[in-house]
């Protein structure tokens, strides 16, 4: 099996990208190196994306101790513990053979690291069994550093089928959102997108848009969501530690000019603020970022300092 499916490969050459993406994809492979093993160990933070007992596309934060992921093996990684109550993946991160995709992202040096695999139920959580793992470059990474870790308190969940006023405010706002999709092949995958405060525009209650950056080359979002629109978008309130997912269908746009957007529908929507969550600083922005066009009365646009 190569390392693209059609999707991807479809996309690639679209773009005309095809001999960069097949470079690029050379680092894709099942180990977990030993670098990356003692990048894992340092992280407070695990995004997983996968699909819910509905067949919804999620994307959700786990929160711990470093330590609290760590690689098992020279393709395993072990994460102690789970989902609060209420998450839209709690169940789905207990059922042994769940397709799940993570990312391990560290404001503190702007470095990622994806895994993409099967999970297993473990006595004190679960095990995902590598079947993908890269890096990324730090672009459009946001760097933060961690403040404080909110253990007490009551968890509250917020569920509905579109966008509230304050939450579309909250999206206008973020500088960095996650994905999850997947496609044919079964697996899922989770990416990071960041940019300028208002990168993400707010076309109406159940419905998005933002632009897709240069990376990489490998398209593996797009080329996923060229063979399924399902889609789970994870914003996280860094400043806050409140989390709004929202799930729904994707679809690529491609300009004239070579660009390209993606448009999302919402669905379905769950907000939440749990104990055990952690707050980060303000950010400093990717010198990377785009710099957006000022829009009348968007005060998130037309800036690069906060």
């Amino acid at each position: 099996m190569g390392r693209y499916h059609q999707g991807s490969l479809a996309v690639q050459e679209r773009l005309g990208v095809r001999a960069l993406a097949e470079h690029v994809g050379r680092s894709i492979g099942p180990g977990i190196r030993d670098v990356a093993a003692a990048f894992l160990a340092l992280q407070p933070h695990l995004v997983v994306g996968a699909a819910d007992g509905a067949g919804r596309l999620w994307a959700s934060l786990l929160t711990g101790a470093p330590g609290f992921v760590r690689a098992a093996g020279p393709d395993r990684i072990s994460v102690r513990g789970g989902l609060p109550d209420g998450d839209p993946l709690a169940g789905a991160l207990a059922a042994a053979g769940t397709r799940v995709g993570t990312i391990a992202l560290d404001p503190r040096t702007r470095r990622r690291m994806r895994l993409n695999g099967t999970l297993s139920v473990t006595a004190g959580g679960f095990a995902v069994a590598a079947e993908e793992v890269f890096s990324n470059c730090p672009k459009y990474l946001q760097k933060r550093q961690p403040l404080e870790l909110v253990a007490e308190g009551p968890g509250t969940v917020r569920r509905s089928s579109a966008l509230a006023p304050d939450q579309e405010r909250a999206v206008r706002a973020a500088d960095t959102f996650f994905i999850a999709t997947t496609a044919d092949t079964g697996g899922a995958d989770a990416s990071h997108r960041g940019g300028m405060p208002g990168f993400v525009e707010v076309l109406s209650p159940t419905e998005l848009r933002w632009p897709d950056y240069p990376g990489n080359a490998m398209f593996l979002t797009l080329g996923n969501l060229a063979l399924d629109e399902r889609a789970g978008l994870l914003f996280p309130d860094w400043e806050g530690g409140g989390l709004l997912q929202l799930s729904g269908r994707a679809r690529t746009e491609y300009g004239a000019d070579g660009s390209r957007s993606v448009r999302f529908g919402v669905e379905a929507v769950v907000q939440s603020l749990h104990p055990g969550r952690l707050r980060w600083s303000d950010p400093e922005y990717s010198p990377a970022n785009p710099v957006l066009p000022v829009l009348p009365g968007d005060p998130h646009r037309g800036s690069t300092t906060r």
